[in-house]
């Protein structure tokens, strides 16, 4: 493990013969042709144009291995030694594809960009470093194919995602992300900061026990997160409604849930009763505002309808509590 870390092990470029960069150059473009049809593989379903630009890329880089390999037989036979990226210290590295498709088309693209000038500068810097004449023209073609990849990613681009397909796109992605995160996230802290208040400011003002409404609000808030993570996945698994991973949905109200009641429960941990009510009472105060600026902003509710609906509701429970608590 610290030997990946800290590159003990991995030789330096400048030890590398002619023969191994050209190695180099070919696992690389072997790499970077997986990676395009991994990311056209996870946006196929979704963003069918975008996949189409991978796909073409990935093509791309199978036509520029197919050149080196060929060049690679002609000057040095039919051997070609196992050099990878990992084992050459300094060398530019790829992220997975599972790490890069979550965060959105846009991260993917700006990926897939950077990929190109990592390579393209990586053979320019080499080529530099390098004394030999014909490792430097053997790098510097390199250095010029990889210029040639990006500037046919932007060509690619332009002709598989054009302005209108690519604001489709991000609008089909803003819509997925708040069917998977914000409806869940918002439904799960409304749920939790609303429906704890009752039972937490019943056992403050029943009890004037600070410890004691700690563990009933711990209860409320976690028990409410279990209960409704389990519910969301349990109750659609996104493929018809379009919703998405239902594992991610329950996680994300099952979080929010939970949070949204150790809000005002967190509170009593400060040992003066009149002290956590009012901290209490000010968190409550700054949740429900919370949950209407989400509401405002990425459900189109208009703010002053969001405001008196979500404030009226959690001031009506926080009463129901606090007349149960001295009943």
């Amino acid at each position: 493990m610290l030997s990946r870390v800290f590159g003990f092990g991995r030789r330096s470029f400048e030890s590398l013969s002619e023969p191994e960069i050209l190695a180099l150059a070919i696992s690389s473009e072997e790499d970077d042709g997986r990676i395009y049809r991994a990311y056209a593989d996870g946006l196929s379903e979704t963003f069918p144009q975008s996949a189409k630009l991978f796909e073409a890329m990935a093509e791309e880089e199978d036509g520029h291995r197919d050149s080196l390999i060929e060049l690679f037989r002609k000057r040095f036979g039919e051997r070609i030694p196992l050099v990878r990226r990992e084992h050459v210290r300094g060398y530019f590295e790829r992220k997975p594809d599972w790490l890069v498709r979550p965060l959105g088309i846009e991260a993917v693209r700006r990926q897939a960009e950077a990929m190109e000038r990592q390579a393209y500068l990586f053979y320019v810097e080499a080529a530099k470093r390098t004394t030999d004449a014909s490792t430097r023209k053997l790098l510097d073609d390199l250095a010029a194919a990889e210029q040639g990849h990006e500037s046919s990613a932007h060509a690619l681009e332009q002709k598989h995602v054009p302005g209108e397909v690519k604001v489709e796109e991000a609008t089909a992605e803003q819509r997925q992300f708040i069917l998977t995160y914000v409806q869940p996230g918002l439904a799960g802290l409304m749920d939790g900061s609303v429906s704890t208040l009752a039972p937490i400011f019943a056992a403050a003002f029943a009890t004037h026990d600070t410890w004691q409404t700690l563990l009933v609000g711990l209860a409320a808030s976690i028990g409410a997160g279990i209960s409704m993570g389990f519910t969301e996945v349990a109750s659609d698994d996104g493929k018809l409604s379009g919703r998405g991973s239902p594992i991610k949905r329950g996680l994300t109200v099952g979080i929010m849930t939970t949070l949204g009641g150790l809000g005002h429960a967190l509170p009593y941990l400060i040992p003066h009763f009149w002290t956590a009510t009012a901290v209490a009472a000010v968190v409550v105060f700054f949740e429900l505002w919370a949950i209407a600026f989400v509401q405002n902003r990425y459900m189109q509710t208009p703010f002053l309808r969001a405001a008196f609906q979500v404030v009226l509701g959690g001031a009506l429970v926080f009463a129901a509590g606090v007349l149960i608590g001295n009943a």
